[in-house]
């Protein structure tokens, strides 16, 4: 072989073998830039995922505080939706409120109980301000103490039992009027909400003793006789003996017969006037044409369950 063809021989080898080192070389590269494009996007995909149930758990971990929250109110709430007073009675309400005031608005919207609901301290009903607990001291030897059931809806509680309460003072100015209500449920509520402390029968009845009343006169604001009226009377017997004397005033339709046939006048007027008025409103001419057709009006108040011993026969002969 001569020089110049092996000179030209190497040279084609040579050739060969560099543009066999640089392709390979490339496959190498591309490999490893697939390879860092897979492992990135992996990566990638994982980190997106675990955002998402970072998320998700902290949105499940917020609405589990919410519920909690707003749980806790409704706790505390149904603990002074009672009829009893105790001696935390104060410190609860207190604790109802602040608890309360602590929600944010989604939160009371969750609040939930046995007799709690976002309306208990959320309704406005007007200015507590406005009313007057007549829960003072100073008292004097003569008393007016007028028993209401209560109400929780502050505008009413002024325009009714306030008015009562004023009337009365105004008519009898020697006297000093003072208030109970026999609901406890009722003066927790106000208290708590509005921290107005109204007088149960028994805090006005130790509060009197305790002032030196003589002469206790008792105005209950009952509609008619009923369970309020008959344990409101039970109590007062208990403290016959603090007093020189105590007058009860009958409710405001009097005295109940001993039986379904003694009916006061009263009770006849307003028993006649309530029963045309529910027979017109269910769509009949007279009572006569609702018992043809087998209907029967029952009038129930607040705790007058236990004295609703008459038979429909015999209701209906009143009423004609």
């Amino acid at each position: 072989m001569s020089k110049l063809t092996w000179k030209k021989t190497a040279a084609l080898v040579m050739a060969v073998t560099m543009l066999t080192t640089a392709a390979a070389g490339c496959g190498n590269n591309a490999s490893s830039s697939a390879s860092s494009e897979e492992s990135s996007t992996s990566s990638t995909v994982e980190s997106s995922e675990s955002s998402a149930e970072e998320s998700s758990a902290a949105s499940a971990t917020e609405e589990e505080t919410d519920e909690m929250a707003a749980k806790n109110v409704a706790d505390l709430i149904d603990a002074i939706y009672v009829q009893e007073r105790n001696d935390n009675t104060d410190e609860e309400c207190k604790a109802a409120k602040e608890a309360w005031d602590a929600l944010t608005d989604a939160q009371k919207e969750l609040v939930e109980g046995d007799n709690a609901d976002p309306d208990y301290f959320g309704r406005d009903t007007g200015d507590a301000a406005k009313d007057d607990p007549r829960n003072e001291d100073e008292i004097g030897e003569n008393e007016l103490l007028v028993v209401s059931f209560g109400t929780s809806f502050n505008d009413s509680r002024v325009k009714d039992i306030k008015g009562i309460e004023d009337a009365l003072q105004e008519a009898y100015p020697d006297w000093s009027v003072r208030r109970a209500f026999t609901a406890q449920i009722i003066i927790n509520h106000v208290q708590a909400r509005d921290d107005e402390k109204i007088d149960n029968m028994q805090q006005a009845l130790d509060r009197a003793v305790a002032n030196g009343v003589k002469n206790l006169v008792v105005q209950p604001t009952h509609l008619m006789h009923g369970a309020e009226y008959d344990e409101m009377n039970e109590l007062l017997d208990r403290y016959k003996d603090k007093f020189e004397g105590i007058a009860v005033a009958e409710p405001l339709l009097g005295e109940v017969g001993d039986d379904a046939t003694v009916i006061n006048a009263d009770m006849e007027a307003v028993a006649k006037a309530i029963t045309a008025e529910a027979v017109k409103t269910a769509g009949y001419d007279d009572v006569a044409a609702a018992a043809e057709d087998g209907t029967a009006f029952v009038f129930m108040g607040h705790g007058t369950a236990h004295v609703a011993k008459v038979s429909y026969s015999q209701m209906q002969t009143t009423m004609e």
